[in-house]
């Protein structure tokens, strides 16, 4: 069933000046190559891997390492050398189901990229996925405070030329989430890749094959069902 027929699945009903998207978990699937990198790092760094994976998605590599607070270890150093592994291994990555289409259909000039993903990575997994490069995008080089700080989005709102008021963030997990709210943005959740629910009040989508954008006669973009 397409999941437009569900009742509890509702859009918003206003347009935006812009749209920002997360990358990883929201516009392509690069999950199982990520938890391949981190999960060996941690086993070698004596952690419980099962506990300590779901907390890395969505922030910076070398923020989730340093809050850790391991002994004798060297963020900076680590965080490289966990960013070398993840360039090498993009194997099953994938885009979210009816991404390309999805993105393929906005103008160039009224959406970005805001990643916690440091640009070659970013670059890397985008080719991997089959999705071109933006023409706007901020990364992890971008920031001095990674998500959940707003900082990344307020910045891709301004390489647009809007308020983050006027955007709407597609986002995937908690640190992101919090982000585009910090930011002052709407914010719909893209859900393809969740094992667990995460509880929020903002809309929600399984994924891009059942909705369209649509662009109304200001120019602003408005999220629709399709049919």
């Amino acid at each position: 069933m397409s999941f437009a027929a569900a009742p509890e699945i509702k859009l918003p009903q206003k347009a935006y000046a812009a749209f920002l998207f997360d990358m990883d978990g929201t516009i392509l699937n690069s999950l199982a190559a990520a938890e391949r990198v981190w999960g060996r790092w941690a086993a070698a760094m004596g952690l419980d891997v099962e506990s300590f994976l779901p907390t890395m998605h969505g922030k910076r590599g070398i923020d989730t390492i340093s809050a850790l607070n391991l002994p004798g270890i060297d963020p900076v150093a680590e965080a490289e050398f966990i960013l070398r592994g993840e360039i090498e291994d993009v194997e099953g990555v994938v885009p979210i189901p009816g991404a390309v289409e999805f993105l393929s259909a906005l103008p160039p000039e009224r959406w970005a990229i805001v990643t916690s993903s440091p640009i070659e990575l970013a670059k890397r997994r985008l080719r991997a996925a089959g999705i071109p490069e933006p023409r706007h995008m901020v990364t992890a080089e971008d920031v001095t405070v990674g998500k959940p700080n707003p900082q990344g989005y307020i910045l891709g709102s301004e390489r647009l030329g809007v308020n983050p008021s006027e955007a709407l963030v597609f986002e995937d997990v908690l640190a992101g989430i919090r982000a585009g709210e910090a930011a002052g943005a709407d914010v719909m959740v893209i859900t393809a890749t969740h094992n667990h629910e995460i509880k929020t009040g903002h809309w929600k989508i399984p994924g891009y094959l059942d909705v369209t954008t649509h662009i109304a006669d200001d120019g602003r973009l408005l999220v629709r069902f399709k049919g």
